[in-house]
């Protein structure tokens, strides 16, 4: 089928001929989805699940909220522009600024592969009893060979293994007896003491992904270029607001399942978890984390690459990214560190990286020289930052209580 302009912009008459000509505009959010269902979003839910049931529910809720309008906007940059947020940040921004961006990118990078190695390593252990050093290491290795798909094949293979972690997670929450007035009381904003806090960070940080971020733009720069700008910027917002919002119900499901079976019960690890569902929802459960291990990590190495390109213009074989970023997350479980705690506190860091990586995104995506017709209007601007704002202060805040 040939791609035009017109008839994503004016032929769409019937309900049908809408799906079709919005089809291949489809894939980039349900790559970037996958960093919203990683090892660290099952740690953080399930801990906060059980040690207070439905109390952070609505955490999940305005983290999803935030998510859907940030990938958005790193999407529209993507469009927009042609190029990547990395690079753009190189090409705006004064070079010690870029250098800086980099680094901290590079160690939200570092982050990201520790909670996606670990969990790919936790399932296999889980399924098979691989020890975990080794199943990181396969981890890796699987991560790799995604990796060697063209661009297309790897956007479908990834949605396969969301859809794998998807109908896991329904299937559990349909068993697991939910009780929705209490469900419904954890949509009201309240927290409980530091640990609580600390929690909600880890839940932000396991949702709205900095390395989702840079990635998505790359995803759709130079993304079916013969195809009207703003006909693919309105087709790529229903390609967020499925993803996103199916990754929302990935993460609801998770809090909601552990609320509903662990509440008042001591579950500490992803371990525990597994233990105490027991029979066919612990395979489950295994399985799903398998497949949110090995999607992430091909999706997480993908997004370090993108991020080197564009602000050092350097390209460095897969191996050796894939080396680079491994070697600590193998490291810490050769040493025995547990690995529910260490994906917790990943995920935490990851919520540090998010300001640095939102605040160059809403500066660039205001401006009208750079983005045209596409530049976003004063209100979603405002909005950008009030994300920004919220994301920073709970980070500051958290910081005081434990210091």
């Amino acid at each position: 089928m040939t791609l035009t302009a017109a008839p994503l912009v004016d032929g769409i008459r019937t309900t049908p001929a809408r799906v079709r000509r919005t089809l291949p505009v489809l894939g980039p959010a349900f790559v970037a989805a996958i960093a919203y269902a990683d090892p660290g979003n099952f740690a953080t839910n399930f801990a906060g699940g059980a040690r207070y049931g439905y109390l952070l529910l609505w955490v999940i809720v305005a983290a999803n909220v935030m998510a859907m309008l940030v990938q958005t906007l790193s999407a529209t940059v993507g469009i927009a522009t042609g190029r990547t947020l990395p690079e753009l940040c190189r090409e705006n921004f004064p070079r010690p600024v870029t250098v800086g961006l980099w680094v901290q990118a590079e160690a939200v990078a570092i982050a990201t592969d520790l909670a996606e190695v670990i969990g790919g390593a936790l399932a296999l252990y889980l399924l098979f009893g691989i020890p975990l050093p080794l199943g990181g290491l396969i981890t890796g290795v699987v991560a790799m060979a995604l990796l060697t798909l063209r661009r297309r094949r790897f956007e479908l293979v990834i949605a396969g293994l969301f859809g794998v972690i998807l109908c896991g997670m329904l299937a559990m929450l349909l068993g697991a007896g939910v009780s929705t007035p209490e469900a419904a009381g954890g949509l009201v904003p309240r927290l409980e003491g530091t640990d609580s806090l600390l929690l909600a960070v880890g839940m932000l940080g396991a949702t709205v992904m900095p390395h989702a971020v840079y990635l998505h733009s790359g995803l759709t720069a130079g993304r079916l270029p013969g195809v009207d700008k703003l006909a693919r910027a309105r087709a790529t917002r229903v390609d967020v607001l499925l993803a996103m919002g199916l990754a929302g119900c990935v993460n609801a499901a998770m809090l909601l399942v552990a609320a509903a079976l662990f509440d008042g019960r001591q579950v500490e690890t992803l371990t525990d978890v597994h233990a105490g569902l027991g029979g066919i929802a612990a395979l489950v459960f295994a399985l799903a984390l398998l497949a949110s291990g090995l999607a992430s990590s091909g999706v997480g190495t993908y997004a370090g690459q993108v991020v080197m390109q564009g602000f050092l213009r350097r390209r460095i074989p897969l191996a050796v990214r894939r080396l680079l970023t491994l070697a600590p997350a193998v490291l810490l479980l050769a040493v025995g560190v547990d690995p529910t705690a260490a994906l917790v506190w990943s995920q935490v860091v990851l919520s540090f990286g998010i300001p640095f990586a939102l605040v160059p995104l809403v500066l660039l995506a205001r401006r009208r020289d750079l983005m045209g017709s596409l530049a976003t209007s004063t209100p979603v601007t405002a909005a950008a930052w009030a994300v920004a704002a919220v994301v920073s202060g709970l980070n500051l805040f958290l910081l005081s209580q434990a210091f």
